[in-house]
């Protein structure tokens, strides 16, 4: 780690088991997260990749405090915060905000935007009404909003307003973390690179640090940092960005990257996009969690998990076949 970089956030061994029915009478466990550890540094962006399901929004909610880890360590400011809901986290809590996938249902459609942005000021601040009313309207400039949106309803505006005033909302109290889960993904593709510039020229104005949840390993490139890839609640490869698009290594990795269009190899070759049913998270394997899809499977990836080895260069991946 170079030394201008300093941690912010560490995530440390976190599990997460939901208790299921899979039956009238019987209850399993669901492992949303397998022992996930990474760590966030001060004003660069972490991008978490994965397919649906496998575990990333489960990550962000647990580091916001919607879910209470069941195992490991989130430390936020030399203060583990893996176990504390939301009402006992005081301060740390205006200084983690999420921006959600779906702007639709994250805003109140009962309240005005004007109402919806301000209160945040009015928990976490002692400002006055001058002093809301010109933080909001500073606010509506950085992210282009028309003052005369305040005194709309959300039902108002089309998705990729909505989406401002989400990240406005998430802005308001500049907060040091920002989480952002699939916050493009419910976007028209037109405007989906407009609110991605949004979101890093805000992070450059106001220095803040983001995790950003992505199936879309091709968005990646150009918001984020560092990268972690996500597997059926582990992290199975991590690397500099510029290191994971020069090599990367792990064969689930390579699948993400075969299914983005490339005007050199426009189609996924059968070879790399091996078919196979995605490992149920209620029974896990004793092996990779990944073999019934991998091309490179040996028997060895049945009997032990693999670790996550640093293969050089701070480039952690989790198969030791590729690394031989």
């Amino acid at each position: 780690m170079p030394q201008s970089e300093v941690k912010l956030l560490e995530v440390k061994e976190v599990e997460k088991i939901f208790s299921v029915k899979v039956g009238a009478f019987e209850k399993k466990d669901l492992h949303a997260l397998n022992r996930v550890s990474f760590d966030i540094y001060k004003g660069k962006t972490l991008s978490l990749v994965g397919e649906s399901g496998c575990g990333k929004t489960t990550v962000g909610k647990v580091i916001l405090g919607l879910y209470q880890a069941t195992k490991g360590e989130v430390i936020f400011r030399d203060e583990d915060i893996a176990e504390l809901a939301p009402s006992k986290r005081g301060d740390i809590q205006k200084d983690i905000q999420m921006i959600f996938q779906d702007p639709y249902s994250s805003l109140n459609p009962r309240k005005k935007i004007k109402t919806i942005l301000e209160q945040p000021l009015r928990i976490h601040t002692n400002m006055n009404k001058s002093e809301r009313r010109e933080a909001l309207l500073s606010l509506c400039d950085d992210v282009g909003i028309d003052y005369s949106y305040l005194e709309r309803y959300p039902h108002q505006f089309s998705g990729g307003q909505r989406q401002r005033i989400a990240i406005a909302r998430a802005m308001i109290l500049k907060p040091e973390l920002i989480l952002a889960d699939e916050p493009i993904s419910a976007l028209d593709v037109s405007i989906q690179a407009q609110i991605l510039n949004l979101m890093m020229d805000l992070q450059e104005k106001f220095h803040s640090t983001m995790l950003f949840i992505t199936h879309d390993i091709s968005v990646v490139k150009h918001i984020s940092d560092y990268i972690a890839v996500m597997y059926l609640g582990e992290i199975v490869e991590y690397a500099s960005k510029k290191e994971l698009f020069k090599e990367p290594k792990h064969p689930y990795t390579k699948m993400l990257f075969s299914t983005v269009p490339d005007i050199h190899t426009p189609l996924a070759t059968e070879s790399v996009l091996k078919t196979g049913e995605i490992q149920s998270p209620i029974d896990l394997p004793k092996g990779c969690f990944f073999q019934n899809r991998c091309i490179y499977k040996k028997e060895s990836c049945t009997l032990s998990h693999p670790e996550l080895v640093d293969s050089g260069n701070n480039h952690m991946v989790r198969c030791p076949v590729v690394l031989k």
